[in-house]
């Protein structure tokens, strides 16, 4: 991770979210020398959402604390996505 001041950053703002969105990059901006705030890829957000979705799945699967799922029938007809 790449930590940069506050200061420093004002004028390297452009770079440095370019940096973070098309390399994956964490930039950390610091303040007083403490982390006050992160850059990060969208990308990089969505993954985790998706890791995080996944593993309570997996919990509450382990747990058997799962609702009923929906037929397949209805998600398709929900999406518009129903053969004709």
């Amino acid at each position: 991770m790449t930590e940069i001041t506050i200061s420093s950053a004002r004028s390297q703002l452009g770079d440095l979210v370019r940096r973070a969105a098309h390399s994956r990059e964490t930039i950390a901006i610091t303040d007083h020398g403490h982390v006050a705030a992160l850059l990060v890829s969208p990308q990089v957000i969505e993954d985790l959402e998706d890791a995080l979705a996944v593993a309570d799945y997996q919990r509450r699967k382990a747990e058997g604390t799962l609702g009923p799922g929906i037929p397949m029938a209805e998600v398709r007809k929900r999406l518009g996505l129903e053969q004709k």
